[in-house]
């Protein structure tokens, strides 16, 4: 959990900079702290993005986070990256190298192939 700094949230939501919104998505998401998380496994991009659901909260299904917890883009509750390209560098402006745990499950026999 951490406060991220307005440095860091322009940085992530570059590709947004052109847009209307921006200012207001960086105001809302540095107005408290948030919980910051590196997700793996097989085809994780999309299968993240099935567990969060569409953009507009009203789009997602009844299950995904965004859909039982989010009701306006504006106030999207969640952040997924959309490639494996874009985690990579969202990984690296959130994280330090030291910061990122590397373990094997004890079940990862069973269920992977």
């Amino acid at each position: 959990m951490l406060n991220p700094t307005e440095e860091i949230l322009k940085e992530h939501y570059k590709d947004l900079a052109d847009k209307p919104f921006f200012k207001k998505l960086v105001n809302y998401i540095s107005q408290g702290p948030v919980i910051a998380m590196v997700w793996e496994g097989v085809d994780i991009v999309k299968q993240g993005r099935r567990i969060i659901g569409e953009t507009n909260p009203l789009d997602s299904a009844v299950g995904t986070i965004r859909g039982d917890f989010g009701l306006e883009v504006g106030r999207n509750i969640i952040h997924g990256s959309d490639s494996v390209a874009s985690a990579n560098r969202e990984i690296n402006l959130w994280f330090k190298a030291d910061e990122l745990i590397q373990w094997k499950n004890h079940s990862t026999e069973w269920i992977y192939e």
